[in-house]
């Protein structure tokens, strides 16, 4: 009698590795991003270069986040839809439209509000 062999452990990637790895990669990309300004962040008082340059980090740092935040609403947005079109009565599927929705909106707002935080720490910068 002919058996199949089993899967291979090496094809299999259970989930626990996948948040393991993505766990990884939060902390690599926060030490990297740590470790990418520390030269302008700790300028003297008088050089107008590194306080320039943590300037242009500000400003660039603006727009990708915004940007980040913006699609990330905009993608719980499309998920309300969907729940709310594919619903066909379910209360449970209302309520979960409802609040794929509400994140959405707090995604928002935290986009348009996320230029203020980084002019506030901008403008904290010296001139």
């Amino acid at each position: 009698m002919f058996r199949i062999p089993a899967r291979p452990r090496a094809l299999t990637y259970p989930r626990r590795r996948l948040r393991t790895g993505a766990h990884l990669l939060a902390h690599v990309a926060t030490v990297v991003l740590i470790l990418s300004v520390p030269a302008a962040a700790f300028a003297a008082p008088g050089d107008d270069a590194n306080t320039a340059a943590l300037r242009a980090v500000i400003n660039n740092l603006r727009f990708w986040v915004m940007g980040i935040l913006a699609a990330i609403a905009t993608l719980y947005l499309v998920l309300a839809g969907v729940y709310r079109a594919t619903a066909g009565g379910d209360p449970a599927q209302v309520d979960k439209s409802k609040e794929a929705f509400k994140n959405a909106l707090i995604g928002y707002a935290l986009a348009v509000l996320s230029p203020v935080v980084l002019g506030i720490l901008q403008s904290l910068l010296p001139r």
